[in-house]
Parts: structure tokens; sequence; C-alpha cells
């Protein structure tokens, strides 16, 4: 496929104008929403086929939220796109000031595999509603759900307005050649820091949704069984392939032994007495990854679970207590369902074994206790994340989303989508009628204590 050409088409369609109105826009979200609602049991089809996820989890966390964030984006679009007032100095006097949110032309996502519809539609969402043209390149892992949104989206839209690009990474390696004007990219760090240098090469600026180990945090003032059963829906929603997933615990020691009854109890209510038996348990993506996170079980730290089948692709619910700072499952993020244990006697040795790491996408800290809530939101860096619950903080288009550091850079969802595909333009409006003449040279003694004065 000549993707230059495909570029090309696409930056001359946009550069007909046709995309800026908010009609058009509103249109665009318009026939997407109505696309998805007459296709979801394909889409729903497609998730079984590629991850086994049931029908209620597809909707749960996938074309749920997908028609959600339409909605939110649709009904306030028009508000948004509207130039934005600003102040005006007194040294700019008589003038007026405001900003406008353009598009940035075309545009470039990189969707994974783990929720390989809505963390493709979502970007996509938001560079229609500010205005782009969009190259999507689904996950060659999910190819199920890679043919849906192929079909989906050539429905709704011709090829040099929004365009499906499928195949592997060669094909994703061929589009970082051209030059796009935005790139979001949704995956690991290694392949994160490979878009980020492919994009500098064109000075194209990018949003990185990428991962890390995300710690889950329980101290004695904590409600422990329902910190466990949300700790449990939290870490094997998707079988644990969850960017935002708990990826460990960090317990205090004195209650460690009976949040570890609490949390057995719960995943045999969530996922019954055989979790492999149970067919609403999602399965690892492929064979690859479920040797790597099956790899990464010490038997001999096993307390619960710790068993695959590599027929089905599934693995049990693990939990994994003596767990050390340096063993292999907390050197990479885990993506699947194994639960390292480590303990603290002191809330401060925990924030400073978080500190300690890389800043991670997600904390998720259960405590009834106000200050040692308060130590953590203030001490620890972290992308978001939730308080006395797991992974609900990206369940909503009024919160934006994203990473810090090596967990990523920018955010999306519901305004911040809108603005992250958007460039803000600044404008001073300066009157004709009046023109003051202090700012022109030659500058004299007087002219400099005007200018003092105006720019106090």
């Amino acid at each position: 496929m000549d993707y230059s050409a495909l570029v090309r088409a696409q930056r001359a369609y946009f550069q007909t104008g046709a995309t800026l109105s908010v009609t058009h826009r509103q249109a665009a979200l318009d026939k997407l929403y109505r696309a998805i609602q007459s296709r979801e049991s394909q889409i729903t089809d497609a998730l079984a086929a590629d991850l086994g996820k049931s029908p209620v989890e597809s909707y749960l966390c996938e074309v749920g939220m997908t028609l959600s964030e339409l909605r939110y984006i649709r009904r306030r679009l028009a508000r948004w796109a509207r130039p934005s007032r600003r102040l005006t100095p007194l040294s700019q006097f008589p003038a007026s000031s405001f900003t406008i949110s353009e598009p940035y032309g075309v545009t470039l996502i990189l969707s994974p595999w783990n929720y390989p519809f809505l963390l493709a539609a979502g970007p996509l969402i938001g560079a229609l509603a500010a205005g782009n043209c969009c190259i999507v390149k689904p996950s060659e892992h999910a190819p199920a759900s890679s043919a849906v949104l192929r079909e989906l989206l050539t429905q709704c839209f011709p090829p040099e307005y929004v365009l499906v690009a499928e195949g592997g990474p060669e094909v994703s390696q061929a589009l970082l050649t051209e030059q796009f004007d935005y790139i979001f990219f949704t995956g690991g760090t290694q392949i994160g820091r490979q878009v980020m240098a492919r994009a500098a090469e064109h000075l194209t600026p990018v949003t990185l949704e990428l991962g890390g180990k995300s710690p889950c945090i329980v101290d004695s003032s904590a409600k422990l069984d329902l910190a466990a059963r949300r700790l449990v829906f939290g870490k094997l929603l998707n079988c644990g392939q969850t960017c935002v997933a708990p990826d460990y615990l960090l317990v205090q020691r004195q209650i460690k032994d009976e949040l570890m009854d609490r949390i057995r109890h719960w995943i045999t209510v969530q996922y019954g007495s055989n979790p492999l038996d149970n067919e609403g348990y999602v399965h690892m993506i492929n064979r690859r990854h479920f040797d790597r996170v099956m790899n990464l079980i010490n038997p001999a730290q096993v307390t619960y679970g710790g068993s695959g089948d590599p027929q089905t692709l599934k693995i049990q619910p693990t939990i994994l207590e003596g767990v050390s700072p340096d063993d292999p499952v907390m050197q990479e993020e885990i993506f699947g369902p194994l639960l390292p244990v480590l303990t603290f006697d002191d809330p401060r040795e925990a924030i400073a074994f978080v500190r300690s790491r890389p800043r991670p996408l997600a904390l998720y800290l259960f405590s009834q206790n106000r200050a040692v809530q308060e130590q953590f939101l203030r001490q620890v860096s972290f992308g978001g994340g939730c308080i006395n619950d797991t992974i609900i903080h990206l369940a909503t288009s009024r919160l934006p989303f994203g990473g810090v550091g090596d967990s990523g850079m920018g955010g999306y969802h519901g305004r911040a989508s809108f603005d992250t595909f958007s460039h803000q333009k600044s404008i001073v409006k300066k009157s004709t009628l009046l023109d003051l003449p202090f700012r022109y040279a030659p500058y004299t003694p007087r002219k400099e204590s005007m200018i003092r004065r105006f720019l106090k």
C-alpha cells in the first residue's frame, strides 16, 4: 500500500476545509455513533474471538464506554469549538484577546490489542471532534476486532477522511516514516520511545499512553472486604491485560493475612472455584504472552492459583507472596492475572518504595485515614488513580486520562480529547481607533517611565 499517497490524499482533503465546520464534525460523530450501535453484536463477537470477552464485559469496558464518550463530546462540541475570550493586559489597550481551537490536520492513531475497540475508537472520537483527518492502525494481535473496525469506519467515512491501515509492525514502521501533524500512540514504553523518536524527525507532537507497574496500597484502616472485592475486580478485568490494572499489592503487615483471605474469597465469588472453566473469564491474547506471564510465576511463592492452560490460553488468578523487589515479576509490567504481594509497616515505607520506581500510570490507595490519603496524593507522582477503588477513574469523560514520565505524556477523554487534537491559536485583536505611541522608537526616558508603569 502506498502510504505516502494516502497521507497526501488526506492532507488534500483537509486543506479543502471540509472538516472544519462544527456541523460537519457533529455529523461525523453522529454517523459513528449509529454505526457502532448497528454493529454492536459484530463488535462483541470480535472481542470474544480475540480475547474471549463475554458480551457483558465487552459492553462494560469497550462498546458502552465508547458510546458514552461519543454522547458526551457530541453534546458539548459546539461550546468547546467557540473562541475562548481571555483578559487583555492594560499595556495592549484598546484590544480584545481570545484563543481559537484549530485542528492539527492529518493524524495517526496507533492502537493496542488489549482493548482493541475502545482504544482505537476513543482517540478517533477526539480527532474527529477537533476537525482532523485520521489514519487508524489497529493491532494485528486482535485481527477480528481490526477487521470490524475497518468495516465499520469504511462504512462511515471516505478514506481521504478516515482510513484503517491493517497489518503488522511493518505497517506501523511505514506509517511512521510519513509526516503527520499529530500522532497518538497507546502501547508499551519500549515501542513508545521508538514512536517518539520517529515523530521527532518531523517535529510531530505526540501523545503517548503507555503503562508501567501500577501499585495498589492497602493500610490497616481500610475496609478490607470491600478493598479485596474492588481489587479483584480491577486486577482480573480483561484477565489483567489492562494498562491501569493493579500490578502489585503493598499491604500493611498487620492486616496481610486477613486481606489475603478476603481476596481469595472474592476471586471465587467473581470467577468460580476454577476460573479456567469459566466461559466469561478472558484469556491471554496469544501464546507468546501466555508463555511470558507463566514464566513470571515462581512456584515457591504461589499461595493461590499458579497454573494455566496452553490450549485455552487462560491463566488462573495467582497470588504470589514472599516477593522481593528484585524478582522478575517486579521488573516488568505483568499484563496478566498475577498479583505479587509485598508488605510494609509504616505508610511512609510504601511511599518511599513507589517513589523509588518509575512513575506509574495509576495508583490505588485503600485507606480510611485522611492524613495517609493526603500523603500519597501530595508526595507520589502518578498518572491518575483512585482512593478506595480501582480502575474507575478512566471510566469518565469528565477526567483527563494519561500518564507521566515513563508511563506516558498527554491525556484524553472528554474535553481533554478535543484539546489534545487541537492547536490553541492565540489572537490579539487590536483596535485601530487609538494607537499609543510609547512602544515605538526612539525610546526616551519619558517613554521608559511609561513602559515601566504599564508593565508592572
